[in-house]
């Protein structure tokens, strides 16, 4: 099929969105939808439940948010009972949802709430008693509302899961069965998942009922439009290598497995003088919706994140994905070298390999579908300045108001007297065990 041009792309108004929200989205400067927009949208809001295939980045966001919010038009909501729920793996996925939603949802008379841990929790109950229409979820935070009764599902006319798989991945789906058992019956599901496994297909047989399904191939496209490497290194120049890499102009995000190793290497950078930023489940929700807001903000900067803690970092502008700690998976590796190249924008992908660990994540990209660039680098050479626009850091290293403190460990005192013991829920954070050992030719 070949590229339309502006001037026949479908519009907005064309697919039925009503025009309230139209004229927001035009207020925003999005006037023509994605592909997966473009095709789950019409069914979605004649009703249907809707079964959308698509990658991080490919505008699912918008392709449920807008059906949702056009098919809730009109409505009302009682208190403790929201007519459509949006569940999410994490928190920080959970908050950008919201910053989709929120000023589209109020175009139509609707408000949201983030429910989701870590958060105020008397915020979160107190706005369930001012009828808010919209919740977007994480599961564990929803559980301990219902639990608790401080609302009810009877209500909900619509109920999206995004990023599906993820939330099998993190143990999360006997929550989200509970969630939509405890949903009102007949109401309209929409299910949005980059891959159908790991349990996912039975979420889709049990309540999704007769979906239209709508595949749009946003991982080939990413492929295709990012330059992927796998850099084979001594161990002993890893660290170097890091630090320049680190010290480009662009935005930059390093994968890491673990919370400690991720504080590890914040410390490192900071310490030579790069300006870098931390996200994992150790830091206070507070620190990190700081430190993405800053990442967003800044056009050269670092983060650092582990794996799950970065399931919601949208943010656009990312040129060059590290992956410091190689990937436990295939899956892994596209989600996180879809953070780059996203929405038509080219961008590179890194990932850091001793002599040891060369073969297994050759076995990872041939998984992945990706034939990256295999080479033999070294601190500062030629290929790797060309490549990553690596340069040497400054050395001068930063006072510690200029950088994100890292995380403390969270000493809990005795419970109060008499008082109940808080049961632990959404926990976003685990560990990732991935491959030891990495091997591929050299170039």
């Amino acid at each position: 099929m070949s590229l339309l041009t502006a001037e026949k792309q479908t519009t907005f108004r064309e697919l039925g969105i009503h025009p309230a929200l139209v004229n927001a989205l035009d207020a925003q400067g999005i006037r023509n939808p994605f592909p997966i927009q473009e095709a789950t949208i019409p069914d979605a809001i004649a009703g249907h439940d809707i079964l959308g295939r698509g990658q991080t980045g490919s505008g699912k966001t918008l392709a449920f948010g807008l059906a949702l919010l056009n098919n809730i038009y009109g409505k009302k909501t009682a208190p403790r009972k929201p007519i459509a729920l949006v569940l999410a793996p994490t928190r920080e996925l959970a908050q950008q949802i919201n910053e989709v939603l929120a000023p589209l949802a109020r175009a139509v008379g609707h408000e949201t709430v983030v429910i989701a841990g870590g958060m105020p929790y008397g915020k979160q109950v107190n706005a369930l008693k001012k009828s808010v229409s919209i919740l977007v979820a994480t599961p564990g935070r929803l559980i301990d509302l219902l639990e608790k009764d401080e609302l009810q599902l009877d209500a909900l006319q619509i109920a999206v899961l995004d990023e599906a798989d993820q939330m099998a991945d993190m143990g999360f789906l006997p929550a989200v069965k509970q969630i939509l058992n405890q949903a009102k019956k007949g109401g309209q599901r929409f299910l949005f998942s980059a891959t159908l496994d790991r349990g996912v297909d039975g979420l889709v047989r049990q309540y999704l009922k007769e979906p239209k399904t709508h595949t749009v191939k946003e991982i080939e496209g990413t492929k295709a439009l990012a330059d992927h490497y796998v850099f084979v290194m001594n161990h002993n120049d890893k660290v170097n290598i890091s630090n320049q890499i680190a010290s480009r102009d662009g935005k930059s995000i390093f994968f890491v497995r673990t919370k400690r190793g991720a504080d590890k290497l914040a410390t490192n950078l900071s310490s030579v003088g790069v300006r870098v930023g931390t996200l994992h489940g150790g830091k206070s929700q507070a620190v990190r919706t700081r430190t993405l807001a800053r990442f967003k903000e800044q056009d050269s900067a670092v983060l650092v994140a582990t794996d799950v803690a970065a399931r919601g970092i949208h943010v656009d502008g990312i040129d060059l994905v590290v992956h410091f700690d190689a990937p436990a998976d295939h899956k892994d590796y596209l989600h996180r070298s879809g953070r780059t190249a996203r929405a038509g924008k080219t961008g590179r992908v890194v990932t850091l390999a001793t002599h040891k660990e060369q073969r297994a994540i050759g076995g990872i990209t041939t998984r992945a579908g990706v034939e990256p660039w295999v080479m033999a680098i070294k601190p500062l050479d030629e290929k790797l300045v060309s490549i990553t626009g690596a340069k040497e850091p400054s050395g001068i290293p930063l006072s510690e108001e200029k950088v994100a403190a890292p995380a403390q460990k969270q000493h809990r005192g005795p419970a109060r007297k008499g008082g109940k013991k808080r049961r632990k829920f959404g926990n976003d954070e685990r560990s990732f065990k991935g491959a030891s050992s990495r091997r591929k030719r050299v170039r």
